[in-house]
């Protein structure tokens, strides 16, 4: 469990540090066993740029603490949940960004966003010339249930990534090294995205 905490803790250091997790926003998740399923997840409402022995706490299937505690799991730990559940997913990675939130609001009404043309969509295993991309986009609906059954008609794969309106990406992979591998590519291709546009505009 230790090795866990710290490994979740220099992933958030890191993205800290890209000033990733504005105004206590994100949060993060790690798988720790299979049987039962439990999963470290950031605590609520902490500012992820400071480091404390409250930073995470460890939750089972349902989302809920495993353990007696006094603090609160991140509000979208049900999102992780669905994660965990229907997939092999080790590591889940959710951050509000500037450049996220307006692709995802420029491409809400199609319900998805698609890059093609790029060098950093191969970070997704897509190789061909031709290949395409495809981060869908769902409503921000503010009721946490709502907003994780909506999320989990997305969530098929061991790693993927999907866009909350106006609200950020949550990045899924096998271990942290991936998922934060894929979280890079979708924010590199987001941040393209939208200089692209100013340039062109």
């Amino acid at each position: 469990m230790k090795e866990k905490w710290e490994e979740l803790a220099e992933v958030k250091r890191e993205l800290a540090a890209r000033d990733w997790f504005m105004a206590t926003s994100g949060n993060l998740s790690l798988k720790v066993s299979d049987e039962p399923l439990t999963f470290l997840v950031t605590a609520s409402g902490k500012d992820k740029r400071k480091e404390t022995k409250e930073d995470f706490l460890l939750v089972g299937a349902d989302g809920r603490p495993a353990e007696a505690t006094h603090v609160k799991p991140s509000a979208e730990t049900l999102l992780h949940v669905e994660i965990y559940n229907k997939t092999n997913a080790g590591c889940v990675l959710h951050v509000h960004t500037v450049d996220n939130n307006i692709v995802s609001e420029l491409y809400g009404d199609e319900g998805e966003v698609v890059f093609s043309n790029q060098e950093m969509i191969k970070a997704f295993g897509l190789w061909e010339e031709d290949a395409q991309f495809r981060i869908p986009i769902i409503p921000n609906f503010a009721h946490i249930p709502t907003l994780a059954k909506a999320f989990a008609n997305h969530v098929h794969e061991d790693a993927g990534a999907v866009l909350i309106r106006n609200h950020g990406i949550t990045v899924w992979g096998k271990d942290v090294l991936e998922a934060k591998k894929f979280l890079e590519a979708c924010e590199f291709l987001c941040q393209y995205h939208v200089k692209l546009l100013l340039i062109k505009r």
